[in-house]
């Protein structure tokens, strides 16, 4: 007697992974009412081919405005704070907005 073969868990698959695209915010909400923490040399890359940067929030634009405009996140902040003399060696900075 032959032993059957058990069928896959429900929502179980063998497809690929696809990862999510990062969304670039163009709306208005809180994010945009800041300036945000983002590593200078990527500060310099958007500027020269419009690539979008990573904020320490987690925020994803292209840096269009001037930064000095709008006053920091606070979640950037708290996060820049918190790294400590370490993290902050590592060319952190406010970015454009």
């Amino acid at each position: 007697m032959s032993t059957p073969i058990p069928e896959p868990d429900r929502g179980s698959s063998t497809g690929t992974l696809v990862e999510p695209t990062p969304q670039i915010s163009h709306g208005d909400g809180d994010h945009e009412r800041f300036a945000h923490y983002v590593q200078k040399d990527k500060i310099m890359g958007s500027a020269l081919d419009g690539t979008p940067v990573v904020a320490l929030c987690g925020k994803v634009w292209v840096p269009s405005r001037d930064p000095k405009k709008y006053p920091v996140c606070p979640m950037c902040k708290e996060i820049y704070e918190s790294m400590g003399a370490a993290g902050k060696d590592r060319g952190k900075d406010k970015g454009k907005k």
